[in-house]
């Protein structure tokens, strides 16, 4: 006999009790939409956080400031504002500076094992002092800097990359300052914002307008900064240090930098910087917490759904010992007509592992027809994934759904071991006097 015509006389025989085998199915379903649910929430969490790493420098980037600025740098965090809006400029405020890394620093930067020379990046600090619009005479603080070269992609809302070679002032706009500047996104793309930089000594004003080439979409990575392209970027640096000498003017308060991170720990190479005067942060110094959090919630959910498979296993090895009570003098026939222990066992283990199947396929479309509306529920209007587009909470990938089914089908095999082995094992002879 083929293999199709056994799995189709399994099909068939789990049929003979349909709501013995349909309770069974449905057991199976609860445990296996648990684990796929989970899993597909933890695929979409996890897509997420990794698009932002990647777009910040993925794993083994270092931003380095020196030890005085990391304070400076937690606090300007804080004066940005929530996601709620911008914090408005108030001239009476004194905003706090960052202090420079110095050139032996730099050097021995370079000099340390395990960091890339090559990827060192100096990064201008620049000064804005408010940001404005033609549309609003609300002025806001905002915290800018020059988007790093390389592979950097800034995940978008709206619009398109910076062209950071362009000699127009372009710049990526975080989605809360649109509304405050009196737009909507598709509004504010390609149109311009002002960008105010004060004067210390004239008290005078310089504006520079800059055009919005994207809005940069909400994530857990955002530090509230801006990114600008190099020709905005050098010339509010200019603006800034205008009245400096040519040495100040040199000067470097923040340089990214790739290390090995297959080779040192981030905890390591923190502990190197810390002895030349600098600190540095990973994007996991970020979002480590944050993911932790979603890995243990998730982990305690997806224990729900063992359980509950379980349940369903005891249920499989329950259905399995009826039939083959109820099927007692039919095993006998068969054996006695020839057929082997092997068989019967092989028999009787596919309708477990098809209880499994049907229990699996069941429980994954089900989860993936109700992720799917509720990923389109959770972005409409109003909803708590509204202020975050690219975040889709549920994501089913085809690993994941193949491993759960297996996994089911394994438990199921499993669980019909020893009916099966019950079965085999029936003395024809015994089985044929059976009522």
């Amino acid at each position: 006999m083929k293999l199709f015509d056994i799995i189709k006389d399994a099909n068939q025989n789990l049929l003979r009790n349909k709501l013995r085998s349909f309770l069974t199915i449905l057991a199976i379903f609860i445990g296996s939409f648990s684990i796929i649910s989970t899993s597909a929430i933890q695929a979409g969490v996890n897509n997420f956080i990794d698009s932002q790493v990647d777009s910040y420098g993925g794993d083994g980037y270092l931003a380095i400031v020196s030890k005085d600025s990391f304070d400076a740098l937690e606090g300007l965090q804080g004066s940005m504002g929530s996601s709620s809006g911008p914090v408005e400029y108030d001239p009476d405020k004194i905003q706090t500076g960052m202090s420079p890394i110095t050139e032996e620093q730099l050097d021995k930067l370079k000099k340390i094992d395990g960091i890339d020379a090559d990827s060192i990046v100096e990064e201008k600090n620049i000064s804005i002092t408010y940001v404005t619009s033609d549309k609003t005479d609300k002025k806001y603080l905002i915290g800018a800097e020059a988007l790093p070269p390389g592979n950097v992609k800034v995940d978008l809302e709206a619009g398109e990359q910076l062209d950071l070679r362009a000699d127009e002032y372009q710049i990526l706009l975080e989605s809360k300052y649109v509304d405050a500047l009196g737009f909507t996104n598709d509004e504010i793309v390609n149109n311009k914002i002002k960008l105010v930089v004060l004067d210390e000594y004239t008290h005078t004003e310089k504006t520079f307008e800059a055009k919005v080439k994207g809005i940069i979409a909400p994530g857990v990575v955002s530090m509230g900064q801006q990114y600008t392209n190099n020709k905005l970027a050098d010339d509010i640096y200019e603006e800034n240090t205008k009245y400096y000498p040519e040495e100040v003017k040199s000067q470097v308060f923040a340089v990214a930098a790739n290390y090995d991170y297959e080779k040192y720990s981030a905890q390591e190479m923190k502990d190197k910087l810390e002895d030349i005067g600098l600190s540095a942060m990973t994007i996991e110094d970020i979002i480590g917490t944050i993911k932790s959090f979603f890995d243990v919630i998730l982990t305690v959910f997806k224990i729900f759904g063992l359980i509950a498979l379980l349940a369903a296993a005891i249920g499989i090895i329950n259905t399995l010992f009826m039939s083959v009570q109820e099927r007692t003098r039919e095993i006998g026939l068969d054996k006695a007509l020839g057929m082997s222990s092997k068989r019967v066992f092989f028999s009787f283990s596919l309708e477990a592992i098809m209880l499994g199947f049907w229990g699996s396929v069941v429980g994954i479309v089900m989860s993936m027809v109700i992720g799917n509306l509720a990923n389109a529920a959770f972005h409409a209007p109003g909803a708590f994934l509204e202020t975050f587009p690219t975040f889709q909470l549920v994501q089913y990938t085809i690993p994941d759904i193949i491993g759960v089914t297996v996994l089911i089908m394994t438990i199921a095999f499993i669980s019909g071991t020893f009916p099966a082995r019950q079965a085999a094992h029936k003395n024809p002879i015994d089985a044929l006097r059976y009522e």
